[in-house]
């Protein structure tokens, strides 16, 4: 089992950037970031294949924020810059402990994180 631990969040002005953190225990695969959401279960924001060539975003964060990962330190990043007001939350991560890249596809990830507080304030 696979424990991830997120960190870097925090209060922030519109238009600040924050850097997000995922540490994983252990090997892990294909890495998100997820967020809750109003209706659904949760949202997709973010995610990474194994080997950090392919990314995918929510349309809401394209353009603004960056993901990205260090196998040898088991550990994925999320840099979130020009961030707005509705964009607070709390933001998880979660990895799938067998496929390459999952995407925005939830059933597929295996393991995540309590989450980390991201507020950006007026």
């Amino acid at each position: 089992h696979v424990q991830l631990l997120e960190s870097g969040g925090g209060l922030v002005q519109t238009g600040g950037s924050l850097r997000l953190s995922c540490a994983a225990s252990g090997r892990t695969y294909a890495m998100g970031w997820f967020r809750p959401a109003p209706v659904k279960e949760r949202e997709f924001v973010a995610a990474i294949s194994w080997g950090g060539d392919r990314t995918g975003y929510a349309d809401f964060v394209k353009g603004r924020s960056t993901i990205s990962r260090d196998n040898a330190k088991n550990t994925m990043y999320m840099k979130m810059n020009s961030l707005k007001t509705e964009e607070t939350s709390v933001y998880c991560c979660e990895a799938d402990e067998t496929g390459i890249y999952s995407g925005s596809l939830m059933n597929e990830y295996d393991y995540w994180g309590q989450g980390t507080q991201v507020t950006v304030s007026s």
